[in-house]
This record gives structure tokens, C-alpha cells and sequence, in this order.
């Protein structure tokens, strides 16, 4: 897709749409101004109910209305199952990742944010089904993935089908140094200063409330840069980078590897099986798109 809208020099705006977010914008600058300190750690993580999926069903005929095979698409062909239909599908690795791709990939791309788009040196991952053995899941309901960065840990955690996440938040970002910690999410940011001897190492922040006006903004954002020309607040490169690091979390994962990547290649280093994991294979008639 990257390839794709330079080579035709398209106009793309990727639904990372936090991006246009007032808040976001507010919390991103203040990171960036350095008064957290120096920045050790940035941890992501969601804690949803719906990522424990359904009890496991028997297959059953596909139903009525139902293109079953274009719904498949380049996925394998199989029979159908309501546990890997609407919903249910982002937890099947023929279609989905998990809550890592679902919902880390919006919080993970405001982590990559804050690093100016970086790519980590490392990625390394744990974790399983270890709750819900006998619902519909293929991906694991608890996971832990850590990006190494020359001084600096990006994290994901994820526990599907609970709800109490780390400061007082279900989902969030958590932008660690050591002045204090800015945390964030889609209701508003605040800041919760470190103390030395009794005494706050810098000024807490209140919640600063969102204006929940990211969507229009984002729409708004694209329709202009369609007219200007310009690149929109998440170009597609941008969307490229997020969805990236989400599936490095997972091929970690899958593999069991430590893996390290290759920006210039694309690919990570020495690692066969980590490598086959980043283009699928396509069932005819289907193939994988190419750009000549």
C-alpha cells in the first residue's frame, strides 16, 4: 500500500485517528518537551471483556445471504463456524491478531509517535491462551510484548475477558521517565509527578478531558489534504509503521523467537520462520498484490 501511494501519488489517511486528537496532540508535546525527564518506559495495554471470545460451537451450514467463500477471500478454505464469523474473526490468526492488532496497534502507534516513528532494535513476546482454553480463540487471551529501543522499553500487555488495567484505565498509554508519568487514553491525560525526599520532581497535571471530536477531525484532516495535496496527520507510512510493530508483537509470539529487525531489508535478522510469518499465502484465485 506504501508502494502503491507514492508510486500514483494517492492520498491516504490511515483510521489511526487519535493522530487528530486534540488531547492526544497535548499529551504527544508535552512528552516531547522533556519535563517527564528522561523516559524509560512506554507502556501500552487492554484489558477487554470481549477478548475471552465465545465458547467454542459446532460448525453449522452458512447462512442464508452469506457469501461464505468472498468472506474468506485469500483466507484457507473451511467450513463455517459463528466462532470465527463477525466479531469472533479477529481472534482466528487466518484473520486477525488478537487484541496486539485490534486494539494495540491504536496504542502502540502513540507510542511510536512520541519516538518519531522509530522502529525497535528488538521485539520479544510471551504469553497464551491461559484462561479460556474452551472458548473459539486462537490467539492468546494473555500476552506480554516488549520492543527494545537504545534506551528505552516499549511494552503491550493484554489479559482478554478482564477489566481492570494499570492506573485506574481498562486501555491506555503510560509515558514513564523520571520526573513523572503521563498517562492517556481516549477520556483525557494527566500527570502524576515522582517524588524525591517528600518532594514532587515536577507539577502534576489534572485530567485534561478529551474533546472527543478525534473522528470528525481526522475526516476533516483527509478531505483537506485531498484538495492540498499534502500528506495527511496519518499517512499511510505512518499506518504501515503501526500495524508493523503489531504484528512483530505477534510473530514474537508465534515463534517463540527474540527477533531482531531489518528496517533496509524489511525483514527480521537470520530468522527463517519469523520471515515467513510476513506474507501469507493466498488461495486461488487470489494473489498477492504486487507493485512493478
Amino acid at each position: 500500500m506504501l508502494k502503491a501511494a507514492r508510486k500514483y501519488n494517492r492520498v491516504v489517511q490511515v483510521g489511526q485517528q487519535q493522530r487528530s486528537g486534540q488531547h492526544w496532540q497535548d499529551a504527544i508535546a508535552l512528552v516531547k518537551s522533556e519535563k517527564l525527564g528522561k523516559l524509560r518506559k512506554i507502556k501500552t495495554w487492554g484489558f477487554f471483556d470481549y477478548g475471552k471470545t465465545s465458547p467454542k460451537v459446532a460448525d453449522t451450514p452458512v447462512p442464508a445471504g452469506v457469501d461464505f467463500n468472498m468472506w474468506l477471500g485469500p483466507a484457507p478454505s473451511r467450513s463455517f463456524n459463528t466462532g470465527r464469523f463477525h466479531g469472533n474473526w479477529r481472534f482466528a490468526w487466518d484473520y486477525g491478531g488478537g487484541l496486539l492488532t485490534d486494539w494495540g496497534v491504536h496504542l502502540l502507534d502513540i507510542a511510536l509517535w512520541a519516538v518519531d516513528g522509530k522502529m525497535p532494535t528488538s521485539i520479544l513476546s510471551a504469553g497464551g491462551i491461559y484462561a479460556y482454553k474452551n472458548n473459539a480463540i486462537e490467539t492468546a487471551d494473555t500476552q506480554t510484548v516488549i520492543y527494545e529501543y537504545d534506551g528505552l522499553l516499549i511494552e503491550w500487555e493484554h489479559a482478554g475477558g478482564l477489566s481492570k488495567g494499570f492506573y485506574g484505565r481498562h486501555y491506555g498509554v503510560a509515558f514513564i521517565g523520571n520526573n513523572g508519568t503521563l498517562v492517556i487514553n481516549r477520556e483525557g491525560w494527566e500527570v502524576i509527578p515522582e517524588e524525591e525526599n517528600g518532594t514532587p520532581k515536577m507539577e502534576a497535571v489534572p485530567l485534561q478531558a478529551a474533546d472527543k471530536k478525534d473522528h470528525e477531525k481526522h475526516v476533516a484532516n483527509f478531505i483537506a489534504c485531498v484538495k492540498s495535496r499534502e500528506r495527511p496527520i496519518c499517512d499511510v507510512e505512518i499506518g504501515k509503521n503501526s500495524a508493523s510493530l503489531a504484528h512483530m508483537g505477534n510473530i514474537a509470539y508465534r515463534t517463540g523467537n527474540k527477533l531482531y529487525w531489518d528496517k533496509a531489508k524489511q525483514t527480521f535478522v537470520n530468522d527463517t520462520k519469523a520471515n515467513a510469518f510476513i506474507q501469507p499465502a493466498y488461495r486461488s484465485p487470489w494473489s498477492f498484490p504486487k507493485i512493478v
